[in-house]
């Protein structure tokens, strides 16, 4: 899977599935910051049972997106509702099934892994791996077990909808792989949206991918439907020094092209 670079054109979003319930959806969502638009008219909507990621390079939108779904600030315009409730006029309701990992962990340093997860639930301990490290403070996790602590937090209590900004930010490969396990594990039955730059981790962990690119929705799928319609390889881009002389176009390899790619040849 490789970035793409094309305008939202109706053959880059893969057709709605209408056997699954909306948990979330923006409608029209911009935002803008002094001049510059951050996000501008986001359509998409999030899925009950699915994994959906919000996938782009720094600055694509992303982060935006997250704060304004949590209710961090408002949309400069357009409407988000979250199982029907209007986040503008419902949010305290919405916050009650809402579970929330930001980018930055807010944990309480003087407050042991055990403390943070008796302050919200208990039952999360022994399935996210903390159980050994319970009663070590969590100023003194490692950066992967803060983020399972803080991912566990969100988790908790039932959250109908789990929003989860960059979740494997600064972690080594090993808790990485600790992490997707335990979003894969509590995907049933909750809107999971998640934020990365990661292509490989969005592959892994979502039913479905919106790749945003300057506050703009480019493309939206399964990790299938991408695939299929963007192809997956390497684009080089050839550039002729000056004074270098003619370049020979290249010998046919005498084999086949596969599906999706083209034979290759220079002109200068």
């Amino acid at each position: 899977l490789s970035w793409p670079h094309y305008h939202a054109f109706p053959s880059n979003l893969e057709p709605e599935p209408s056997d699954l319930k909306v948990g979330v959806s923006l409608h029209g969502i911009t935002k803008i910051y002094e001049s510059k638009a951050a996000v501008q008219n986001l359509n998409l909507n999030f899925y009950e049972g699915n994994v959906t990621s919000l996938l782009g390079h720094n600055g694509a939108g992303k982060t935006t997106t997250i704060s304004i779904l949590t209710g961090l600030f408002p949309a400069s315009s357009g409407s988000i509702f979250v199982y029907g409730k209007d986040i503008t006029t419902d949010q305290d309701i919405i916050r009650k099934n809402m579970g929330v990992c930001m980018q930055h962990n807010v944990l309480f340093s003087y407050l042991t892994a055990k403390e943070h997860l008796l302050l919200y639930a208990l039952s999360c301990l022994e399935e996210t791996g903390l159980y050994n490290h319970r009663h070590k403070l969590a100023g003194s996790l490692s950066g992967g077990m803060k983020r399972k602590l803080s991912i566990s937090i969100a988790l908790l209590g039932g959250s109908k909808v789990v929003i989860l900004d960059e979740p494997t930010t600064g972690v080594d490969p090993c808790s990485r792989r600790g992490i997707w396990e335990i979003i894969s594990k509590n995907r049933s039955g909750r809107t999971i949206i998640l934020s990365t730059h990661h292509l490989d981790e969005a592959e892994v962990l979502s039913d479905r991918i919106a790749f945003l690119e300057h506050g703009r929705l480019k493309c939206c799928g399964s990790p299938f439907f991408l695939k299929e319609n963007f192809g997956s390889g390497y684009h080089l881009t050839l550039t002729k020094k000056k004074g270098q002389g003619t370049c020979q176009s290249l010998p046919p390899s005498g084999s086949q092209p596969r599906s999706g790619s083209v034979p290759l040849e220079i002109p200068c």
